[in-house]
């Protein structure tokens, strides 16, 4: 799987770019602030429907235009896929794929699957765990249409279950969102069980690797609730719920731990530690997509190797063989001297030269 064209119109700082993509490494370079990132993030939103910065949609139309449109051809062994995104103020965006319109966002997981790595992404180790459990679910949409739907109709049933406890009403009514948010969430928990244990193995693998050996990684997954006590804890937390409004147990509370040599990387872990979780998360990412969907997915490095020191940087550099990789940098003296096969794209202004 590789991204063969990218054709983008009035988005951010760019007013039109029609984009040829090599299937190996694809390097945007240029000083800050010219629309590299842009670029990235518009490859990103034709994977999930969503930006990795944003969720207002007016931020992603250039300034004076009522709209902006993203079209994204993905090339799979001896076919193709065409995604249109049109993006509209009110946060509504029009999405199609080979020019059929879909209805739902979840549609659209797996036309085109993108591992996403940037340097905001320390806030899977560092910030709340709301960060860690859409780490969790990005990941999942992208390799398992099933989870996409489980995750829907939970939220859904979630925030219907939320505005009656700001009403008036009787048991029996609670009893049914009850019942079908208990039906979701357990599903919702066995699949996330699975894809950690997956992830910690592999990721574990790598983080030895890269730390020559001194440094194990192991991630654990907190489940706000047992499959066991689902439907018990939500009854017994029923109280407190009609007290604040909210629904205060369930899948949408749960957290990961990320543990180096037993200790938890988030509290006592170095920044470079912490960088390091994220590169072997990322790279553990590539793996898991190849082996769910039989694709390598797209890596996407935005200005992360400046981030790293320089045997992270070569431990990327030497692991992107047989992956389409896009690259925003300012600088490219190292990948040109330890990558083969580039193209480059020099970024100035929201144009390419």
């Amino acid at each position: 799987m590789y991204i063969k064209n990218l054709n983008l119109i009035n988005y951010r700082n760019i007013k039109e770019l029609n984009i040829e993509l090599s299937p190996n490494v694809n390097v945007f370079y240029g000083d800050n602030a010219q629309g590299k990132t842009n670029i990235l993030e518009s490859m990103y939103i034709c994977a999930t429907g969503r930006s990795p910065r944003t969720h207002i949609s007016k931020e992603l139309i250039q300034f004076g235009y009522e709209s902006a449109h993203i079209q994204l051809i993905v090339q799979k062994n001896n076919f193709k896929d065409k995604i249109n995104i049109h993006i509209k103020p009110t946060n509504k965006k029009g999405i199609a794929i080979n020019s059929i319109p879909i209805k739902n966002v979840n549609e659209l997981f797996g036309t085109v699957n993108i591992v996403f790595f940037s340097p905001e992404d320390l806030v899977l180790v560092k910030e709340g765990p709301s960060n860690r459990r859409r780490y969790i679910d990005i990941e999942l949409c992208q390799i398992s249409k099933l989870y996409a739907e489980n995750l829907s109709r939970y939220y859904k049933i979630l925030k219907e279950r939320n505005m009656l406890l700001k009403k008036e009403l009787d048991l029996f009514t609670l009893d049914i969102y009850d019942l079908q948010l208990v039906e979701y969430g357990k599903k919702i928990i066995k699949i996330r069980e699975s894809f950690i244990k997956t992830l910690n193995e592999i990721a574990g693998k790598i983080h030895l690797d890269i730390t020559n050996g001194k440094e194990k990684l192991e991630i654990q997954y907190l489940p706000n609730v047992d499959i066991e006590n689902y439907e018990k804890k939500l009854v017994a937390n029923r109280e407190r719920d009609f007290k604040y409004k909210i629904t205060s147990v369930g899948v949408h509370k749960d957290d990961l731990i990320f543990n180096i040599n037993n200790i938890n990387a988030r509290d006592f872990g170095s920044q470079g530690q912490q960088r390091t979780v994220c590169l072997s998360l990322k790279m553990a990412e590539v793996k898991i997509i190849k082996e769910k969907t039989g694709y390598n997915p797209i890596l996407i490095l935005d200005d992360v190797l400046s981030e790293l020191d320089r045997s992270r940087q070569l431990y990327i550099l030497s692991s992107i063989k047989d992956i389409q990789t896009i690259i925003s940098s300012t600088g490219i003296d190292d990948i040109k001297e330890n990558v083969k096969n580039v193209k480059f794209f020099n970024v100035k202004n929201g144009e390419l030269f």
